[in-house]
């Protein structure tokens, strides 16, 4: 056989093999939450958080804002459990508190409690729309109306502009392996350590929202119409989930890497879907 052809073939082989998982539908929680838009799992108890925009608008300041509760199989044990909050998004935790982006603040619960401990005001901000943490609980949160990434050291609680240049409407942040990840307009990257974006792939249209890692290679990034995106930083990407023919929104999505299962936030459907990755 011709070494170039069996290469090729090889290659074909790993690439099919790389992109073989699939989702499939296991749960929907009922429809009476108001407008969820993020999903976060607290492996610790066992149970998930939903942020509710609920109010008038996406980016409104009216206090109508929520966090919900729910079991692992989508029963809603409380619609309300933290109030008080405008237009939650993004979650993230660390340690003992639940930390939620919030317009202009950053909303930090004491889970244990379910009760709001300090808002952190980010000055100038209008869009906080996701969060994430290093191990040390210093904070990277996306304000997609600004176009930046503002960054929040967990000892002082100091606001400071991380200052990645040329963004466009970042939102999904995750922090891994001492790597920021973001998705900014339909394009993923990662950033370096002098703030440089590195681009990893594109195509993700339609309000790329979420990010969640799969493994050290691969990683789920959400689009707010309502699709589903399995991305490698080889480049490589795979269509997982598209209900955009249903007009079923995907937001933050959460995920959970022990079980593979993917929590989608359905905005204006005001429920929550689970889907097995395989």
């Amino acid at each position: 056989m011709n070494r170039l052809f069996a290469l090729t073939i090889a290659f074909s082989f790993l690439v099919a093999v790389s992109f073989s998982q699939t989702l499939t539908s296991l749960w929907s929680s009922d429809t009476t939450l108001k407008v969820p838009e993020s999903v976060l799992l607290d492996v610790k108890n066992q149970r998930l958080y939903v942020s509710n925009i609920e109010g008038t608008g996406p980016w409104d300041k009216d206090g109508k804002g929520s966090i919900s509760l729910l079991t692992l199989s989508g029963k809603i044990l409380n619609h309300s459990w933290v109030k008080g909050l405008n237009a939650p998004k993004g979650m993230a935790m660390f340690k003992d508190f639940l930390l939620v982006a919030d317009v202009d603040s950053v909303v930090i619960i004491d889970y244990a409690k379910a009760q709001i401990l300090k808002k952190v005001y980010v000055e100038g901000a209008t869009g906080l729309n996701d969060i994430t943490t290093d191990k040390n609980g210093n904070m990277y949160i996306s304000d997609s109306r600004n176009k930046k990434i503002f960054y929040i050291d967990a000892a002082k609680l100091n606001v400071k502009n991380y200052l990645i240049e040329g963004l466009e409407s970042p939102n999904g942040v995750l922090y891994v392996d001492k790597t920021l990840y973001i998705v900014d307009a339909g394009k993923f990257y990662k950033i370096d350590k002098d703030k440089n974006k590195i681009l990893i792939s594109e195509g993700f249209d339609g309000g790329s929202d979420g990010i969640e890692q799969v493994d050290d290679n691969t990683f789920l990034i959400s689009c707010w119409v309502g699709t589903i995106w399995l991305a490698k930083l080889n480049g490589e990407k795979k269509l997982m989930l598209d209900t955009r023919s249903d007009k079923i929104n995907a937001a933050d999505i959460g995920y959970d890497s022990k079980n593979k299962i993917v929590y989608v936030p359905t905005f204006w459907e005001n429920n929550v879907t689970a889907y097995q990755l395989k």
